[in-house]
């Protein structure tokens, strides 16, 4: 059940019109009254003798009382609406909602005799309407501030009490959303975003990819964005605005966003605080490992979201919200929609109302810069290794959300998963092949050997890995552990541990890069068996599946 208050308005008896009117589209059915501040307000729905003259007359009575005193914008709407999954609601049940709403909101307290007149309005099955007119009997305001946030704390306990959908609810760091006219004006000009979104993922690319103030600055203007950089008398930066080269207003100039009215986290006071904690020369050489480092860092999150205080988990998914927009960047052209929508949906994650402690993460946020200087992994499978280390990450990041009722960005943070899932399943096709490839030439003793390793490691999941397609290739990553001097067993186990293993469609593929980041194996030397394959030991598919 949400909650939605309009901008104060000057007319009772326009919204009225609206209320009582057919709608838009026709949409309104039977509108009537389903309470109102005295019980006997006039109701023009059901009652033929009632008009919406004197109904206007009723409510705007101590405006008129009131004179100058009385608030310009005096007309306060509040529109309330169930989910559409929620059982029908009786008219006596809206009623009591809507006084709930009202005494939370400060609008009409219970048991106030001076509070303001107002009424409920129903004309669909799944909403009401509240009109009240912002004059108490004492012919002063009402105290409503923080209005809309009383009301939703109020709809979350009615929705509790009868039992209705629990809506995730923010924390008011969310993104502003784009106006309607923001909206038509894309349309109108064929762009498939608005200016506001299309600034925000170039400022959230760009802060991912900077290593200092003016390379942020210098990545948006080389991306076909204006800025403007405002500066305080001393010269100290105090902030900034962008504008999207081509976007103009009625006048011909550009239409400006400064970085807070993009995002929270896009201010330029957090955009330096983020960008103090990694390393500040542009001139640092590319690293052979990023790839392998960030994969490592990434790998960690989970089991850091776990044990960190509150500051260094939100610094922690901070930064992973920094690598699921870098990513695009340096990902395949045919990965790069799915990469870019788990990227948008993880932005409402990266944020809430705990301040990140960004210090903590900076060794995290240097290996996501780094993998920007260094080229693409030719072979797809350090891809594939970080695709799966982040997706991890990600559930993991769900579940520190909903354990602090973060409830939007747990939501986020699902949906992100999901897009990260399909680009990890598509990313894994080609390197996943070439491995299993190698293991469908091991000799059959070394199958032997790890596939008693996989039931001592994993005495439940044994039987189904054994018989999944994917098992040469975990065959053959676990002979390259224990060529690297790990125990294949106790590797196993570890990689088992991880969370979400159970979603897996298929167990030996996900441990399969699990191994591969756990025990830091070299890609280009993955696996060789330990004795040559020959026609009497290879192993044909149906012959590994008659020994077991």
């Amino acid at each position: 059940m949400i909650a939605n208050i309009v901008k104060p308005g000057r007319k009772t008896r326009g919204v009225l019109n609206y209320l009582y009117g057919p709608g838009r589209t026709n949409e309104h059915a039977d509108p009537h009254l389903v309470a109102s501040f005295d019980g006997f307000a006039p109701d023009p729905g059901r009652d033929h003798d009632a008009t919406l003259a004197q109904l206007t007359a009723v409510l705007d009575l101590r405006v008129m009382q009131a004179g100058e005193r009385a608030p310009k914008e005096h007309v306060w709407h509040c529109s309330i609406r169930a989910a559409p999954e929620d059982r029908p609601l009786s008219d006596e049940e809206w009623a009591t909602i809507g006084r709930r709403v009202l005494n939370a909101t400060g609008i009409a307290p219970a048991g106030d005799p001076d509070a303001c007149r107002w009424i409920a309005v129903r004309h669909a099955n799944d909403h009401i309407h509240i009109v009240a007119t912002k004059v108490r009997g004492d012919l002063r305001p009402p105290r409503n501030w923080n209005d809309y946030l009383h009301a939703d704390n109020e709809l979350v306990a009615i929705e509790k009490e009868y039992g209705l959908r629990q809506v995730p609810r923010g924390d008011r760091t969310a993104a502003k959303q784009s106006t309607r006219a923001e909206q038509e004006k894309a349309h109108r000009t064929g762009r498939p975003q608005t200016a506001r979104e299309r600034l925000r993922i170039t400022a959230r690319t760009a802060l991912a990819a900077a290593t200092t103030q003016e390379g942020f600055f210098t990545f948006l203007e080389g991306s076909g964005v204006l800025v403007e950089i405002q500066r305080s008398p001393s010269g100290d930066i105090r902030g900034y605005k962008t504008a999207l080269d081509g976007d103009t207003n009625k006048d011909g100039r550009p239409v400006w966003f400064s970085g807070s009215t993009l995002a929270p986290d896009l201010s330029y006071p957090k955009i330096s605080e983020r960008l103090a904690s990694a390393e500040t020369s542009s001139a640092i050489p590319p690293e052979p490992d990023a790839w392998r480092r960030l994969a490592k860092a990434t790998d960690r999150v989970p089991d850091l979201l776990a044990i960190s205080d509150d500051r260094t988990g939100q610094a922690h998914i901070a930064v992973l919200a920094e690598t699921l927009d870098a990513l695009p960047l340096v990902a395949p052209a045919d990965l790069r929609p799915q990469l870019m929508r788990a990227a948008g949906a993880f932005e409402r994650a990266g944020r809430s109302r705990i301040r990140a402690h960004h210090q903590q993460a900076h060794a995290t946020r240097n290996a996501v810069k780094a993998i920007l200087r260094e080229p693409s992994p030719k072979d797809g499978a350090a891809f594939a290794i970080l695709l799966d280390a982040l997706l991890l990450a990600v559930i993991a990041a769900r579940h520190w959300h909903q354990t602090h009722h973060h409830d939007q960005q747990a939501e986020a943070a699902r949906e992100a998963a999901e897009h990260l899932r399909a680009a990890y399943q598509a990313a894994t096709v080609q390197p996943i092949a070439v491995i299993h490839q190698r293991g469908r030439h091991l000799a059959l003793f070394l199958h032997e050997q790890h596939a008693a390793v996989a039931r001592q490691a994993l005495p439940d999941l044994a039987e189904r890995i054994l018989a999944e397609p994917g098992w040469p290739a975990l065959a053959a990553t676990l002979v390259a552990t224990k060529k690297a001097g790990h125990d294949p067993a106790a590797l196993l186990t570890q990689a088992a541990r991880h969370r979400e293993l159970d979603t897996a469609t298929s167990y030996s593929e996900v441990l399969t890069w699990r191994l591969n980041r756990l025990a830091d194996l070299p890609q280009h030397t993955q696996l060789i068996a330990t004795e040559p394959p020959s026609p009497a030991r290879a192993v044909r598919p149906t012959q590994q599946r008659r020994t077991r």
